[in-house]
């Protein structure tokens, strides 16, 4: 059922040159690390943007990606061992990259009327942080404590910040990308130089929402980029059995914009493609779709198959009736892991060494135990409170007419 395609294609993928190499001309035997300075795409091609990262930016790039990976490996133990936990979670480990590298190509200051402005799935973790959201106000959200995010009403699947333009997660899969191109819509029509990402997955492909958002963002040439992660299974079904091409960017084509497949793996090539995106964006050409092959390395939900301290869920998942995907696809996949390409890369780049690396990654996990253990001990939401924050009291201005 499986298509292994995709994991030795983004294996050839991955090669390229040390920036450092590139940037000097130089050629380090052995120890560069591949990256082509430019990827090959339907209509043109894509910009080597990173080469103007600082060390500092690449950096937290990476600090990105190990922020999501330890708050979403700290939430699966979670699940595992604690009965208490109330939270319902979609985990996005495996999908890090797509996340992080988008979002460095974003502003995530100013609020609704600055920011660039994010619509997520119900697979949101990785997209809240990427922008830019406060992980120890995740955690309270994620379990339903008052001093959440959104005050314990949302829980994960409606979680939203708009100080940093995360509009929120999307519990029901495929309005997003329509309710973000109205958002692009008013962006142009005021005159400002935002930009709107809609994330989804490879599901939303056969949701008529995902062709309606891209006819008329196309039609109007609004400021959109729709970020397709597919990690091959909508739920428990590959991809394939709901579309007829195996790159769903080919899905570009016929609404004359372009249509990009990257590696998702690998951060710098996602940030390549974003920052092309945006930038066309707000030069006011219009909307770009782009796939980036991924993989999710839990199941659709929760942590079924999973085992306390170990990455991944190997065992059978009931509620998919059998193991949907064999092992070894999801090992193979794991041996392409985002940490471990980032780390490589800088490593390679020599923004950090091995040590450094290390460390980083040391405080993180901890600074994430943090976060959650802070988040326990948050109180609860109050029934009687239930009907707070649902209607708005008073003449509420009509500012158009203002």
């Amino acid at each position: 059922m499986a298509d292994l395609d995709d994991v030795h294609e983004t294996r050839r993928s991955s090669s390229s040159a040390s920036r450092r190499n590139f940037l000097q001309g130089l050629v380090g035997a052995g120890a560069a690390i591949s990256l082509s300075s430019k990827i090959a795409n339907a209509q043109g091609e894509i910009g080597f943007w990173a080469k103007d990262l600082t060390d500092a930016q690449l950096t937290d790039m990476m600090r990105t990606i190990l922020r999501i990976r330890w708050y979403e490996r700290t939430l699966v133990d979670k699940m595992l061992t604690d009965a208490n936990y109330r939270g319902y979670n979609h985990f996005y480990v495996g999908q890090e990259a797509v996340a992080t590298g988008v979002c460095a190509a974003l502003k995530n200051t100013g609020g609704v009327m600055e920011a660039d402005l994010v619509y997520s799935t119900h697979r949101p973790s990785g997209h809240a942080i990427a922008k830019g959201a406060d992980i120890k106000k995740m955690a309270a959200e994620y379990d339903f404590r008052a001093t959440g995010l959104n005050k314990g009403y949302g829980g994960e699947m409606h979680i939203s910040d708009k100080s940093i333009g995360f509009i929120g997660a999307d519990g029901m899969i495929g309005p997003g990308p329509v309710i973000a191109t109205g958002s692009a819509f008013a962006i142009r029509a005021r005159g400002s130089k935002q930009v709107v990402v809609n994330f989804g997955g490879d599901g939303t492909y056969a949701t008529p929402h995902f062709h309606s958002a891209m006819n008329n963002a196309a039609l109007l040439k609004l400021p959109f980029i729709y970020v397709i992660e597919n990690n091959l299974y909508h739920q428990y079904a590959h991809y394939s059995w709901s579309c007829p091409m195996k790159d769903i960017a080919e899905a570009a084509v016929p609404y004359g914009i372009p249509g990009v497949v990257v590696d998702g793996q690998d951060v710098v090539q996602v940030y390549n493609a974003a920052k092309t995106a945006v930038e066309r964006a707000r030069a006011g050409e219009g909307p770009t779709l782009i796939e980036a092959k991924t993989y999710r390395y839990y199941n659709h939900w929760g942590a079924p198959g999973a085992k306390p301290g170990e990455l991944g869920a190997f065992g059978y998942d009931p509620l998919a009736i059998s193991s949907f995907r064999p092992e070894r696809e999801l090992r193979a996949w794991m041996a392409r892991d985002p940490v471990d390409i980032c780390r490589n890369t800088l490593i390679g780049w020599k923004v950090i060494d091995a040590a450094k690396a290390a460390a980083m990654e040391a405080e993180i996990k901890q600074e994430v135990l943090d976060a959650v253990a802070w988040a326990d001990k948050q109180p609860f939401c109050k029934p009687e409170d239930g009907l707070k924050n649902v209607f708005a009291e008073g003449s509420v201005p009509a500012r158009q007419f203002g």
